[in-house]
């Protein structure tokens, strides 16, 4: 049986000892997943606009996006999340036509007890003490600069020029994710003694008329052929997430035969039940997910991020075990009669392509179902073939794995037709050859728990030469992917004595 030297020669005269490497039976390794954080920058930030960077540190993405900018907002939720993953940025600047999203706070007064002011501003807590004898337009003058004096804040703060006792709000960053930004007071109330200083009232302006979104053309182009599995897109608007859509399209994006980079976005929405259904479902991709809520603090470009980030860390440990029942942290729940009951998530929202959650005992977010918004085919009829993000992330893991063997061993070899007469080791592969390796990997993942019924597999497992190209070898590969327990129903049939 000859051995397969590939580099030492036969005709050596020269003694004594000399070795060459095969490393074509020693990959193990696993592809980097990496997360892409999509949002806008500040002028003051240092990342360049729509060029994919490398996040070193949360402390150094923060302050590269500019503090209080949409971006490093995400970098901070997404890094509570997952703190050690992979994690790039896709810096975008402001339209040249942006137009930022404004609001306003109301007092009036004056207080009659010193207390200190629980406002929130995006989900962040300004908490400046109010003096008591204060007057409306003192205590504006107050909240104005605490509010400034507020790292982080995607909002700055003056007092109105006419109105005295009125804060102007206006966004950092323009267009229409600062009509997102919650302005609130004593969001977690008595029970966390919250409340208002005694004498002072106030009214909020809600955040509106942001308008003009970046254009994802260029920074998405600039992304070229490197793979990022968890991509957290800030814009919601039509013609952003047609450029993901197109991103990530099976036939000529990152899923396509020619590229096979993969990934999957995740984006939040705010509004009713009915209202994120309707937006979902017209989407209808299986590589976007959607995160609905309703009354929450936290802007969407948080949620999207923490959602992502707890999904990350679980995806990239095991692509098939279920995302339910993960903790989303540093994200504020909804108040309990904004939540969606049991039904409305199951028949509006799981229905309706928008993922869902819960809410634990002490108030934390808890993902419940994290579903694609894939709902209907090309014929317009129901189709869950795609519903469940794992499904996608097997579907990667499995494919990766055969082209990692597939390149680690066939990369350079001979090609024959079933029953030629080679010797051993002669770097010749057949149909069969290649058949009964793609089977062996196989019965591998089954073993670790990402497929399931080899023998099924092998039994309808094509491997041949391709009847016109003599070079090309066509697999037609029935995997079985592992499914996921998510009901576990019970008909207690019970006894008397």
């Amino acid at each position: 049986m000859p051995i397969p030297f590939k580099n030492i020669p036969s005709n050596l005269r020269v003694p004594l000892f000399y070795a060459e490497l095969d490393n074509s039976k020693a990959n193990t390794s696993a592809q980097t997943q990496r997360a892409l954080l999509i949002g806008q920058k500040l002028p003051s930030g240092t990342f360049t606009a729509n060029v994919p960077a490398i996040c070193s540190s949360q402390s150094d993405g923060r302050t590269a996006a500019g503090p209080g900018s949409i971006l490093a907002g995400m970098i901070d939720a997404y890094r509570d999340g997952d703190p050690s993953g992979e994690m790039w940025v896709l810096p975008l600047i402001d339209d040249v036509a942006a137009v930022q999203a404004t609001g306003a706070i109301t007092f009036t007064g004056p207080t009659t007890a010193i207390g200190t002011l629980p406002l929130y501003i995006a989900g962040r807590t300004v908490s400046p003490i109010i003096a008591s004898g204060q007057t409306a337009a003192q205590v504006a003058t107050t909240v104005a600069a605490a509010i400034n004096a507020t790292s982080g804040l995607p909002v700055t703060a003056v007092v109105d020029v006419t109105v005295a006792s009125k804060v102007n709000l206006t966004a950092r960053n323009g267009g229409e994710c600062g009509n997102d930004i919650d302005i609130r007071f004593a969001f977690k109330g008595p029970a966390s003694q919250e409340a208002m200083p005694a004498g002072l009232a106030a009214s909020v302006t809600p955040m509106a008329n942001g308008a003009s979104n970046p254009v994802l053309t260029t920074a998405l182009s600039n992304l070229l052929d490197t793979s990022f599995d968890f991509i957290v897109c800030s814009l919601t608007d039509t013609v952003s997430l047609a450029a993901i859509a197109a991103l990530l399209n099976d036939a000529t994006g990152r899923w396509s035969w020619s590229s096979q980079v993969y990934g999957h976005c995740f984006i939040a929405k705010r509004g009713t039940a009915g209202a994120n259904a309707a937006f979902a479902t017209t989407l209808n991709n299986q590589h976007i997910t959607c995160i609905p809520f309703n009354d929450s603090p936290t802007p969407t470009w948080k949620w999207a991020a923490a959602f992502a980030a707890v999904s990350a860390v679980s995806l990239r440990a095991d692509p098939g075990v279920p995302l339910q029942y993960l903790t989303v942290p540093n994200v504020l729940a909804p108040p309990l009669a904004s939540r969606w009951s049991l039904t409305t998530r199951n028949n509006t929202l799981l229905y309706g392509g928008c993922s869902t959650w819960t809410v634990d005992a002490s108030g934390n977010l808890v993902i419940e179902n994290m579903v694609t918004t894939y709902v209907t085919n090309a014929a317009g009829q129901p189709d869950n073939s795609y519903l469940e993000i794992e499904t996608l992330f097997l579907i990667v893991f499995v494919l990766r794995s055969l082209s990692a063997m597939v390149t680690a061993k066939y990369s350079r070899v001979k090609l024959a037709a079933d029953g030629t007469r080679v010797k051993p080791n002669s770097n010749v592969a057949m149909p069969s050859t290649i058949r009964a390796d793609i089977i062996a990997l196989y019965r591998d993942l089954e073993d670790q728990g990402y497929v399931q019924k080899s023998a099924e597999f092998a039994a309808g497992l094509v491997v041949e030469k391709d009847a016109t190209n003599p070079n090309r070898v066509n697999v037609l590969l029935p995997a079985v992917l592992i499914g996921q327990l998510r009901t576990f129903a019970v008909l207690l049939q019970f006894r008397n004595a």
